[in-house]
């Protein structure tokens, strides 16, 4: 089954996080907290639940383990995967056996691999937010084919004291995706395997 498009499977990412400003001097106020948030995660897992610009929502399972692991992966029947192997973002659509890669380093996925952006640079707070709550949005600038992202932190158990709620982005045609995350965990043991994946094209000579 065929449940959503590339395109749709990288609402998940944070995508107008990828902004490569060098890191000069540290935020402050909210997104100082935000910051000292992304940069004490060592390993999260988490569930999530997609909605996208239809109102179709997905689920499925997060699991980060710095520096540069993550993996997204889809409820049974979606046949979409999403690996960080801390060098490249894969995506790999078993459906059609297609496999595509970006360097990390240039992904929407950046913020959560490399904290040590100084994120205040292409991102603010906005009003908004409900009590407890703090609303980060971001953009960047020189790919506004990227979009907006508004990214959610409650006060939780996470480092730093808050907790990753999820985010919703806003893509250049005016559709909006969202994601909301639930049982989030901090520094629990991940497996090396939890990071490896099947590759679903032909064997054979490649150029």
């Amino acid at each position: 089954m065929r449940s959503l498009s590339p395109f749709s499977a990288l609402s998940l990412l944070p995508v107008a996080l990828v902004a490569a400003a060098p890191a000069v001097a540290a935020p402050s106020g909210a997104l100082a907290e935000v910051s000292a948030h992304l940069r004490g995660i060592t390993t999260m897992t988490a569930d999530f639940v997609q909605t996208d610009r239809n109102g179709k929502a997905l689920s499925g399972t997060l699991s980060l383990r710095q520096p540069g692991r993550v993996r997204f992966a889809y409820q049974k029947g979606v046949p979409l995967l999403i690996v960080g192997d801390g060098k490249a973002l894969t995506m790999i659509d078993y459906s059609v056996r297609q496999v595509s890669r970006w360097p990390v380093g240039n992904s929407p996925l950046s913020v959560l691999i490399d904290p040590s952006k100084d994120i205040s640079r292409f991102a603010k707070v906005v009003d908004g937010a409900a009590p407890g709550t703090t609303l980060v949005e971001a953009r960047d600038p020189k790919h506004p084919e990227f979009g907006t992202i508004t990214i959610a932190f409650a006060r939780g158990n996470g480092p730093g004291g808050l907790k990753l709620m999820g985010w919703t982005v806003v893509d250049a045609q005016n559709g909006r995706s969202t994601v909301r995350l639930s049982n989030q965990a901090y520094g629990v043991p991940i497996s090396d395997k939890t990071f490896k994946w099947d590759d679903p094209r032909p064997k054979g000579p490649r150029n």
